[in-house]
């Protein structure tokens, strides 16, 4: 019971000082703070259109931030689920209109497994050299972030620029590797329910199988984990590996399903968000998809309330600005508690 005490406060007391101070900005700017969180909700959730305008904004999250508590829960701190977005994401509309359309139905799942693997094999880099050399994963991570941004940045604007459609996009997927749309006209598609699937996967994992347990022994304390047997190495490893295979499919699902391309600009910063909605959520998969559905909503209504409002979108920055202050905070805890046990 406490547990679950717990994991609610980690993301009520965040969100409730956001709103706080965001009520403090709306008086100051002569603003009805009641009415403006009022307008936000049902922009957010006041209609089935709205609704699946949130899901579709939360997918994408709760890919990353499945990725990051897969490692978080095994004391690895990878903050590199956005590159694995990224590489997944372009692998796998590259190879949606570079495959023959007429592999049908099966183009679908063969474009999601080609996002999986180009994910899983970007964090398995700083995976091994974590477990064999010891390279500070944080640092690994945050640079191959860059390396990814620069790499599609590149060959989006280079090898696989489209000639039809200007810059910074590749072209279109074939319209057998789209994702179908569950809520249309609305942009909500089937990525949703892999997502979820993914969610569910993770909670069996977690719980069910030797090597979800072994994770969580290797992330409260390495030195017992080896005197009982567990390797060490070969779990950190394991953890970057299914990070990166979510991150990528998750990538996947973006770019088939949302976008039917790569763009510049594809994640926007959906890995650093998710890596929030995984330390608030204290890697919980119920927190997660709480966590991850008002995050989208927060995104969803922003970019609806300034066209019914003199609100600015800057005021949901200000909200995420500051649950993700404290998801930084709690990053901050949990390395302390993991320097006191190695």
């Amino acid at each position: 019971m406490s547990n679950w005490l717990d994991r609610g406060l980690g993301f009520a007391v965040p969100l409730l000082i956001a709103l706080l101070v965001s009520a403090l900005v709306l008086l100051a700017i002569g603003e009805n703070p009641l009415d403006t969180f009022s307008l936000m909700l049902t922009e957010g959730f006041g209609s089935p259109r709205r609704l699946a305008s949130t899901l579709s904004a939360a997918t994408p999250l709760l890919f990353t931030a499945v990725g990051t508590a897969i490692c978080f829960r095994a004391g690895v701190f990878n903050v590199g689920v956005d590159g694995a977005f990224l590489i997944g994401g372009l692998a796998a509309v590259v190879a949606g209109f570079s495959l023959p359309a007429e592999l049908g139905w099966s183009l679908v799942p063969i474009c999601l497994a080609v996002g999986a693997l180009f994910g899983a094999a970007w964090l398995f880099i700083p995976g091994w050299l974590l477990a064999r050399l010891e390279v500070d994963e944080v640092v690994s991570t945050l640079m191959l972030n860059f390396i990814a941004v620069a790499i599609t940045g590149y060959l989006v604007n280079g090898p696989f620029l489209s000639r039809q459609s200007g810059n910074n996009v590749t072209p279109p997927v074939h319209e057998a590797a789209e994702l179908s749309r569950l809520m249309p006209p609305g942009t909500l598609h089937s990525g949703f329910l892999l997502a979820l699937a993914v969610l569910v996967a993770y909670a069996f994992w977690t719980r069910r199988t030797p090597a979800g347990l072994e994770g969580a022994w290797v992330g409260l304390n390495r030195r017992f984990s080896r005197v009982v047997g567990v390797s060490v190495q070969r779990t950190i490893i394991l953890a970057m590996v299914l990070s990166g295979i979510v991150g990528g499919l998750g990538g996947a699902a973006h770019g088939l399903g949302q976008l039917h391309r790569f763009t510049d600009g594809f994640s926007a910063g959906y890995g650093f968000t998710g890596m929030a909605v995984a330390l608030l959520a204290h890697n919980s998969p119920l927190g997660m998809l709480i966590g991850a559905i008002l995050f989208g909503a927060l995104a969803s209504a922003g970019t609806t309330i300034q066209l019914f409002s003199d609100i600015p979108l800057d005021l949901v920055n200000i909200i995420q600005g500051i649950v993700m202050i404290f998801a930084v905070i709690e990053l901050g805890r949990i390395g302390i508690r993991r320097r006191v046990k190695a």
